[in-house]
């Protein structure tokens, strides 16, 4: 028997949105303490699509995923970047580059940053670098 309410479903995206942005936010601070630029946060190509990080590393351009999870979660964060997901990705920075000037002389990497958040205890963040 289902219980919920339709009023439970806007709370619950609600959560989930507070939940990324959370992710995201960690996933700055990573990329920063590792020296490099975060240019531009959830870049939006229209209907094809939103790129959660566009960042400089040296002279490339790294675009880059965020996935965060609660701890016990089915899936590990990592797990939902895909082939299709990959090739979306490669598509929107495409579309950044274009929107942008063309590549940089460094290229073009994406990265994936996981945020797993335990019951108790700080959260776990993993860089992936160059995962597409």
């Amino acid at each position: 028997m289902n219980t919920s309410k339709a009023s439970d479903a806007p709370t619950a995206s609600k959560a989930r949105n507070a939940l990324g942005r959370y992710g995201e936010d960690l996933a700055v601070r990573r990329l920063t303490e590792t020296g490099m630029t975060v240019l531009r946060r959830n870049w939006r190509a229209g209907r094809t699509g939103e790129i959660d990080i566009v960042a400089r590393d040296g002279d490339a351009l790294v675009v880059c995923e965020v996935k965060t999870r609660r701890a016990g979660a089915f899936e590990h964060p990592m797990a939902a970047v895909t082939p299709v997901k990959a090739r979306r990705l490669r598509g929107l920075a495409e579309r950044w580059l274009q929107e942008h000037g063309g590549a940089p002389p460094g290229g073009v990497r994406i990265d994936v940053v996981g945020v797993v958040l335990p019951d108790r205890g700080a959260p776990v963040v993993e860089h992936v670098r160059g995962v597409a």
